[in-house]
């Protein structure tokens, strides 16, 4: 992922606040990754240790590009729900090299239109940074994902097996989504981004 001159460590929307991480939203990270629920799109739920070990790759992008994937809170409610940002493209899948638009909530968050706002805020900043292009990519059973894709102007670009999946396990099947720019025209006013000038 291109670096930004300006590091972007926070964003308020109208009613989230992302933000970079503390250590008091480890617990409540791998509570989120052990629930089966939330995890049923995935090939497999997260331990704790790897659980922090993400959020420790997450802090050290951030270290290095200026952003990436904020820690979600929802402000006047039940505070960290998760998180929604802009991570690297994996090798062996299309888009490879490119960047992603992505989020993963808690339960209690989901059908609120929070993935939606904060997604919303993460392409924003793509385009204050100068991506000519965010792509977005799930497994082909997790239509709520690929709905919100659509809501905040992605188009369907494929599918694939994705290659970080065991083959045959029902999540290998994926959907990739991407738009440009012009697509990014999100509804209502512009989030407030904040963050130290490099």
């Amino acid at each position: 992922m291109p670096p930004t001159s300006r590091r972007v460590d926070e964003i308020r929307t109208a009613r989230l606040l992302l933000r970079r991480w503390r250590d008091s939203d480890r617990a409540p990270f791998a509570e989120l990754n052990a629930d089966p629920e939330v995890m049923r799109h995935f090939p497999a739920p997260l331990d704790r240790a790897a659980s922090d070990a993400f959020v420790d790759r997450i802090e050290a992008r951030f270290e290095e590009q200026g952003y990436g994937l904020w820690a979600l809170e929802v402000v006047d409610g039940p505070g960290f729900v998760g998180f929604t940002g802009l991570n690297p493209m994996p090798e062996g899948v299309p888009g490879a090299g490119g960047v992603e638009v992505g989020w993963r909530l808690a339960r209690s968050a989901w059908g609120h239109g929070y993935a939606t706002e904060a997604a919303w805020a993460a392409l924003e900043v793509a385009g204050a940074v100068g991506l000519p292009e965010v792509w977005s990519m799930t497994a082909v059973t997790n239509l709520p994902s690929q709905a919100v894709m659509r809501r905040i102007g992605l188009r369907r670009h494929g599918t694939f097996e994705h290659p970080g999946v065991p083959v045959g396990h029902p999540v290998r099947p994926h959907v990739v989504y991407r738009g440009g720019r012009r697509d990014w025209s999100g509804p209502g006013g512009p989030a407030a981004l904040s963050g130290p000038t490099r």
